[in-house]
């Protein structure tokens, strides 16, 4: 048997016989395919008269070729796992996508990790969740931002990642294995879908605890005390563990750790992060500007957007086909904007966020969590507006005309407290306003009709990434046992990215302690 890889362009139809195309494209017999299998897919729609498949392809052949269109095939790298040597267990704080990935490493390697977790189990905290989204009674420790799975549980769950890892497919490939989609390992774009979330969580959960992992769901670590030898993690319970390694993957949303870790001179450092809106589309609409005629054929499409004013980048973030605008505040009176989606992204909206670079200099007066300050002036300016959770919006025709609109047009929206029209100067700071105004046009001439008149702005979105990085060397923290890994602690943008971070500390640690 011989593998190869074959990348090869199929023009978009009802029916594709895969086999077929393969056998014209490389011009040999069908009896010397043994196997093939798609590993990589994507839609190239540039032109929207003739809109292709691009498929990478596994091919398995009788007999060695040298064909020009094939080139070698390169299995993914498989992991090893290095057998815990401390006499310490290892304590995770937070089991968002970094305490997930670096709690089941830890597991396999016969660590029997501790995971404190401030939120609740993921069945627990889907009902809390569904309290806030229908009866506007938010529980502040078990939200869309706090429990079991992180914030991107109750998100799209998008798998996508702009960097090249050496285990970016052992990440996809354990999210199929714990009940994604088998597709989240071809597609250009993966997703999971909060209703498969809801699945993986909670498997990868009950693995860990099978290799002799430890849960601690509703605690809150709230100090910690270093001696000679090892330092006393401690928890707003009363339980207390003592570690050589605290990893931890704190949400960007854990103000009040911060400040404890803060107060307890563990430096850290500010850093840019983004704010803006939620625009929604129906999902009709983007999939016309995406595929044109073809979109009859094809599945919900998303999009990607960006541009470089003068001063600032403006870009589309999160974007959720066929999803809805999720209402994911953590505190009282406050308004924080979220798109999520399920794995068949069939709701009848599209939306993204629209957001604009914010620099440390717009915010930053000496201490390092100002961004926090930031963030929530705006978010309780934006609670302000109804003072009932309904969230300030506008439609896109008037905003860019310094107007505000009185009703919903054509899209309706799928927040789930429903909006107020308003001007969005009030709930967001100028430079933000203007700069989504400059760039809504930009982004209408490289996708024509995406500033519909009747599109809506959903403000405030303010959460996309950590407003303060805890600095680390050789990941370890200025604190000699401490670990920060992940989005909270500033070191990845997304689910793939914070997971691939929770990992490469993980085998970090286990790799130094083989090594003494």
């Amino acid at each position: 048997m011989y593998n190869y890889l074959l990348e090869i362009k199929v023009k978009v139809k009802k029916n594709i016989n895969l086999e077929e195309e393969i056998i014209k494209k490389l011009r040999i017999s069908k009896t010397n395919i043994l196997d093939y299998k798609i590993i990589r897919e994507s839609i190239d729609a540039r032109d929207k008269a003739n809109v292709f498949y691009n498929f990478g392809i596994k091919l398995t052949l009788n007999k060695e070729t040298k064909n020009k269109a094939l080139s070698s095939y390169n299995a993914p790298k498989q992991m090893e796992y290095v057998s815990w040597s401390d006499e310490l267990r290892p304590v995770i704080v937070g089991f968002g996508p970094a305490g997930m990935f670096s709690a089941l490493y830890l597991a396999r390697s016969n660590a029997r990790p501790i995971i404190i977790e401030r939120g609740e189990e993921v069945e627990k905290r889907k009902e809390k969740i569904s309290t806030f989204f229908n009866q506007k009674k938010l529980d502040k420790e078990s939200n869309v931002v706090f429990g079991e799975g992180g914030a991107g549980t109750f998100s799209d769950g998008k798998l996508q990642s702009n960097i090249k890892n050496e285990w970016n497919y052992f990440v996809l490939n354990e999210f199929v294995k714990h009940g994604a989609n088998e597709d989240v390992l071809t597609s250009n774009y993966p997703h999971v879908g909060t209703d498969k979330l809801e699945i993986v969580v909670k498997n990868i959960r009950e693995e860990i605890k099978s290799l002799g992992g430890e849960f601690y769901f509703s605690t809150l670590f709230n100090d910690f005390e270093e001696l000679s030898d090892c330092l006393i993690v401690k928890t707003n319970r009363g339980i207390e563990f003592k570690t050589h390694h605290l990893l931890l993957g704190l949400g960007h949303s854990a103000v009040d750790t911060f400040n404890m870790l803060n107060k307890k001179g563990i430096k850290m450092e500010p850093k840019p992060f983004s704010m803006g809106v939620r625009i929604e589309h129906l999902q009709d609409d983007i999939n016309k500007m995406q595929y044109g005629d073809f979109s009859k054929i094809l599945p919900p499409a998303p999009y990607k957007l960006a541009c470089h004013l003068e001063n600032r980048s403006v870009y589309s973030f999160c974007m959720c086909p066929g999803g809805y605008v999720v209402a994911s505040a953590n505190n009282p009176n406050t308004i924080v904007t979220n798109g999520m989606s399920y794995s068949k992204r069939d709701g009848i909206n599209s939306n993204s966020a629209l957001l604009v670079e914010i620099k440390p200099e717009d915010y930053y007066n000496g201490n390092p969590l100002d961004g926090f300050s930031f963030q929530e002036k705006y978010e309780k300016l934006a609670y302000g507006i109804a003072n009932d959770y309904r969230a300030p919006a506008n439609l896109v025709r008037e905003f860019l005309n310094n107007e505000t609109a009185r009703i919903e047009r054509k899209v309706k929206t799928t927040y789930p407290h429903g909006i107020v029209m308003a001007n969005l100067k009030d709930v967001l700071p100028d430079f933000v306003v203007s700069s989504l105004q400059e760039a809504l046009p930009i982004f209408d001439k490289k996708m024509p009709g995406f500033a519909d008149d009747d599109a809506i702005l959903i403000g405030v979105e303010t959460r996309s990434s950590s407003p303060v990085r805890i600095s680390r060397e050789n990941y370890r923290s200025s604190q000699r046992f401490l670990y920060p890994m992940g989005e909270g602690s500033g070191y990845a943008g997304g689910i793939m990215t914070s997971a691939l971070d929770g990992l490469k500390v993980a085998i970090f640690i286990s790799n130094k302690l083989k090594e003494k």
